[in-house]
């Protein structure tokens, strides 16, 4: 689908005269007013496609300014839909800015996907000053220094762009293009990402394109609906409606211009690393169903497929993410295929599998068949099309709890919980996929997540040894001490599965061999081993280089002396297996 693009919409700020453009195909007269037009309003003249716009002398950088817009009836009050930042969300005024910011010669390169540990931030709870006043990327950069030593190499960021209220998850946006000033704003998030970049670490970010909350400035924005309905923004009949506010025209040249630019603007004017798309699934099928034709929105689907040609060819090392339903390869499959042609995908449905394979998925029997399935799972022949997590920012809301909770309710960190926390991150970080660490869950944060409760940071220190652990386990990840570069390749194999004991194995390998293959073997079930039997796929002596009961990690944790494990000539072995408990396995280069 292909259309004229219009361009310098929005605001071109320049010295000499700043030109305003804004679309109101409906409009009879459009007007602007501001802290720059002190004699009145000043009329824009129609460029007779559904623009306005005008170029006005002496507009500083800070200036306000809103849309008077003529509906011939009555005149309505607007804000810029493309206003690069806001006083205030709610019934704030639109603000000039300029593009001058120091990036101080950034030359970041975000990782291999395949590379790639994700961090989901909520900027607002991440690090508060006080428990009373939100974070913002001013506090966050302070703990940056925490996440590259943790091992963290990307963050996520919880959609940042003004929203309703000013506050919470982010998921109800009212302006696509202006940074939440409560955060800090377009310079806060610049100054974010820069020393982000600074640290070797790349930024994505969480964007919803699948509704608009419904006080929005652009529901009938210049007065014109049908039905009703949301006017040139929105579709005005039933395709209009989601669970959480109107859903725009994905049909429509300039509403589909107007994200393709949105998309624009994040990886060039911030120099993002990446974009998580919210909810393609509701963007594509109004009832939010995956192979459901009869409710499909082919023109989510085309502009899906744009978003990530436009991504793409401005950063072709971008990561472009869905969420979506775990349900079909053409998410991530190429556009020349048919697809949607993004990188990878939220694995929604690998939470799950690791709560019922712990026994905590509330009313499943404790089963390993969900966590086999995920474990083994690709997209289109490549694991690293997913992305897998234990908690996400939905799983550990939505009426539910974050695992160590669900593990030892009002005691996240006892014993359980803690066993059960690294045996889930461990699984997740060693598993094929790209991983992803929810904030907080590296030093088990408790309670469920939410806008309000801020990460508590005394938790660094009383449970040191848990952060050490996910940061031994992030080096594995890596390949960082050179002896598991398995965990970087594209193969998986379950090499054992017990049903009964809840015990499973895999192996892990890249091209093969010595400091390459590498088994997994994970305990998910409460019983102690003295002697558990099991075979390996390959014979002679593996070294551990990773076990989740060492008094390291907590004093209080039983210990398993094994730093090596060697098997008969078949490769079948015996070891101790605690709790909950995860050893990592690889053969050193002199092993036989």
């Amino acid at each position: 689908m292909s259309h004229q693009v219009k361009k310098n919409l929005g605001v071109i700020y320049h010295k000499n005269a700043t030109e305003f453009r804004v679309w109101a195909p409906n409009a009879v007269r459009v007007l602007i007013v501001g802290t720059f037009t002190p004699s009145g309003p000043i009329e824009l003249s129609s460029e007779d496609d559904g623009y306005w716009s005008v170029k006005i002398a002496g507009v500083q950088p800070g200036q306000n300014y809103q849309y008077h817009i003529d509906t011939g009836t009555t005149v309505l009050h607007r804000n810029d839909p493309r206003g690069l930042a806001l006083t205030a969300s709610d019934h704030g005024y639109s603000v000039v800015v300029d593009d001058e910011f120091d990036w101080e010669d950034d030359q970041f390169r975000a990782p291999n996907y395949n590379e790639q540990v994700i961090y989901e931030m909520h900027v607002g709870t991440f690090n508060r000053a006080d428990p009373a006043t939100p974070g913002t990327f001013e506090t966050a950069i302070e703990k940056l220094d925490y996440l590259r030593e943790l091992g963290i190499n990307m963050i996520e960021l919880m959609p940042i762009t003004s929203m309703a209220f000013s506050n919470g998850w982010g998921y109800a946006p009212n302006y696509l293009y202006s940074v939440e000033a409560m955060l800090g704003g377009r310079h806060g998030l610049m100054m974010f990402v820069r020393e982000c970049h600074k640290r070797g670490i790349g930024v994505i970010l969480d964007i919803v394109y699948n509704h608009f909350y419904g006080d929005s400035d652009l529901w009938q924005f210049d007065g014109w609906s049908e039905n009703n309905r949301g006017g040139i923004y929105f579709y005005n009949d039933e395709r209009g409606d989601t669970p959480w506010g109107g859903r725009p025209d994905y049909g429509r040249a300039e509403v589909r211009q107007f994200f393709l630019d949105n998309v624009t603007m994040w990886l060039t004017d911030y120099r993002l690393d990446g974009l998580r798309v919210d909810s393609t699934i509701y963007m594509r099928n109004t009832a939010g169903f995956s192979n459901d034709p009869a409710h499909d929105i082919p023109d989510a689907w085309y502009l899906l497929q744009d978003m990530n040609t436009v991504a793409h060819e401005i950063n072709s090392r971008v990561i472009t993410l869905a969420e979506d339903s775990s349900s079909t390869e053409f998410i991530t499959k190429p556009r020349s295929e048919s697809g949607a042609g993004f990188d990878a995908q939220w694995e929604i449905s690998f939470p799950r599998a690791l709560r019922e394979a712990t026994g905590l998925q509330y009313g499943v029997t404790q089963s390993l068949v969900s966590l086999q399935f995920e474990i083994e799972r690709t997209y289109n022949g490549n694991p690293f099309q997913k992305v897998v997590f234990s908690d996400s920012h939905d799983t550990a809301a939505n009426g539910s709890v974050r695992i160590n909770e669900a593990a030892a309710p009002k005691h996240a960190d006892n014993k359980r919980a803690r066993e059960v926390a690294l045996l889930v991150d461990a699984i997740a970080l060693t598993c094929a996929g790209i991983p992803m660490i929810l904030q907080g869950s590296e030093f088990l944060q408790d309670g469920s997540f939410n806008d309000w409760h801020a990460l508590d940071w005394d938790n660094l220190e009383k449970h040191q040894g848990i952060v050490d652990a996910h940061r031994h386990l992030i080096d594995l990840r890596l390949n960082r001490y050179g002896h598991t570069a398995g965990l970087l390749g594209q193969h998986t194999s379950i090499v054992h599965q017990d049903n009964v004991n809840f015990v499973l194995a895999y192996h892990r390998w890249d091209q093969g061999g010595p400091d390459d293959d590498v088994v997994v073997i994970a305990n998910c079930g409460s019983s102690q081993f003295p002697e558990y039997a099991l075979h390996l796929p390959l014979s002679g002596t593996w070294t551990v280089r990773f076990n989740s009961s060492w008094h390291g990690y907590a004093d209080d944790f039983k210990e398993i002396a094994l730093d090596t494990l060697t098997t008969n000539d078949e490769g079948d072995a015996v070891l101790a297996l605690p709790p909950y408990g995860v050893f990592i396995l690889s053969q050193d280069k002199t092993d036989k």
